[in-house]
């Protein structure tokens, strides 16, 4: 399946776009909102495997509704080396199918849904991640590209 393309901006507010990426292996991962505890351990998972990215040139993206200005605290406080990008009209977050019913503390409620796609050179989507192990999501996609 093909991978729907973007045009978002950055923390620093700079357009990225899927396009832009051609060639390469993306990992484009949505999150439900910055500095939140399962979103902050998301974030430094990847930051702290950003050197294996790196090294097998596979891009991270990350996408959630939040402001260029929050995603910018949120990188700076956590040291965050890769894009997060903000997609406030959640136009991205919804061609994803990545918005969605969540509960909790017995409520019902619209939000983003924590899901990861791993998009292949081509632009198609190779691998949808439904359910995120938040500690060990950024070594299974590196462990998963082997195998692709």
């Amino acid at each position: 399946m093909k991978a729907v393309n973007f045009s978002l901006p950055d923390q620093n507010n700079k357009i990225h776009t899927l396009a832009d990426y051609k060639g390469q292996w993306v990992v484009v991962y949505f999150y439900p909102r910055d500095d939140t505890p399962g979103c902050t351990k998301e974030a430094c998972g990847f930051r702290d495997k950003s050197q294996p990215y790196k090294d097998q040139n596979i891009v991270i993206l990350g996408i959630s509704k939040d402001s260029v200005a929050s995603h910018k605290k949120f990188a700076e406080k956590y040291h965050l080396t890769f894009p997060l990008l903000s997609d406030e009209s959640k136009d991205t977050i919804k061609a994803y199918d990545a918005w969605g019913e969540k509960k909790f503390l017995g409520k019902t409620f619209e939000g983003v849904l924590r899901k990861t796609f791993l998009i292949d050179p081509e632009g198609e989507i190779r691998k949808t991640y439904d359910k995120v192990d938040v500690l060990n999501h950024a070594e299974t996609i590196l462990q998963d590209i082997k195998g692709v």
